[in-house]
């Protein structure tokens, strides 16, 4: 990468990191560090393509990890998520855990018996770190926290827009049913789960838009629900 690339990238990302702080500010009632009347806005920014987790404070960078991320068949969840549980777990997740509140499995933060892994789309699905990392960590951010993880340019589809079918789950089918709840044609709350009960929801969208039926969500339906992904 030539150093105007990584300078150009530098800048994104901070630009990246400002607008998520305004989205957070304006969503959750922010955390400080010690929990004081300081209106410190305190939240954790993980990005999976770059496989660091970065701790914000007052809109600046105060601790930044290298941590490792799910694997192409176990991604982790992209998505804006908060801490809800916090445990002293077991040798294999390294003492500490951070559970994030994913609605289509269990998801977390936390330490692993692998620190050959870090660094690497290695895990589950889960956020690893170094032991030593989640551990400072975790005295660090408590419940509510919000945390944001990041998978590339396009928002909840990551990098790419996949052929989503029955029984798939994951920040891409979360982000269908929510573009599909804002058009009027999913009702209750999203999952990130294709069940039987999306099925219908898909074929009535195929039908009033002229998309032949199928249970799979393709490009052909992105494109009528909105999606457009720009290189």
């Amino acid at each position: 990468m030539s150093r105007f690339k990584k300078l150009l990238y530098t800048l994104l990302f901070i630009l990246i990191i400002e607008i998520i702080l305004i989205y957070l500010g304006n969503k959750y009632n922010i955390l400080s560090l010690n929990n004081g009347s300081n209106n410190k806005s305190t939240c954790i920014l993980v990005d999976i393509s770059s496989h660091e987790l970065f701790l914000i404070n007052n809109n600046k960078i105060i601790k930044s990890y290298t941590i490792a991320s799910g694997k192409p068949n176990t991604p982790s969840p992209i998505g804006s998520w908060k801490i809800i549980s916090k445990g002293t777990w077991g040798k294999g997740f390294g003492g500490h855990w951070l559970g994030l509140n994913v609605p289509w499995g269990k998801y977390g933060i936390h330490g692993t018996n692998k620190p050959n892994s870090i660094g690497w789309n290695s895990s589950h699905g889960c956020i690893r770190m170094k032991n030593r990392d989640v551990s400072e960590l975790y005295k660090l951010v408590p419940h509510g926290t919000p945390v944001i993880i990041y998978g590339g340019p396009y928002g909840n589809f990551g990098s790419r827009l996949r052929n989503i079918n029955p029984g798939d789950r994951g920040a891409d089918v979360f982000e269908v049913q929510r573009l599909l709840k804002i058009k009027g044609y999913y009702e209750g709350n999203p999952d990130g789960i294709y069940g039987d009960g999306m099925k219908y929801y898909i074929h009535k969208f195929q039908k009033d838009n002229n998309i032949p039926l199928s249970n799979t969500i393709n490009f052909n339906f992105y494109k009528k629900l909105g999606v457009k992904l720009m290189d």
